[in-house]
């Protein structure tokens, strides 16, 4: 016995009527900031942008930040720094 095409059947789509809405357009968000439901938060420096700001090489900055010297965040095996952080220790260094 062979089924065919015959015995199909068909499948419609659902339409949506007026009132319904399908899924609502993404809304348009900064590559660096996410202020979405939360606080604005500051774009992290990697080892490598963070020492040339300071003009030190990145091993110093990454040694600094593992004694305490300098406010970093350790991810996994990389080191963030804030711009904000940098420079607050930078002030605090000229100031004593």
């Amino acid at each position: 016995m062979k089924i065919g095409y015959q015995n199909a059947v068909a499948f419609e789509e659902p339409t949506l009527k007026d009132s319904e809405t399908a899924v609502p357009p993404l809304e348009q968000k900064s590559s660096h900031r996410v202020a979405a439901h939360g606080p604005e938060f500051e774009q992290l420096l990697d080892s490598d942008e963070a020492a040339a700001l300071l003009k030190i090489h990145p091993k110093t900055l990454q040694k600094m930040a593992r004694n305490h010297e300098i406010t970093g965040v350790h991810i996994g095996k990389l080191w963030r720094f804030r711009a904000s952080a940098l420079n607050v220790w930078l002030e605090q260094k000229i100031a004593s």
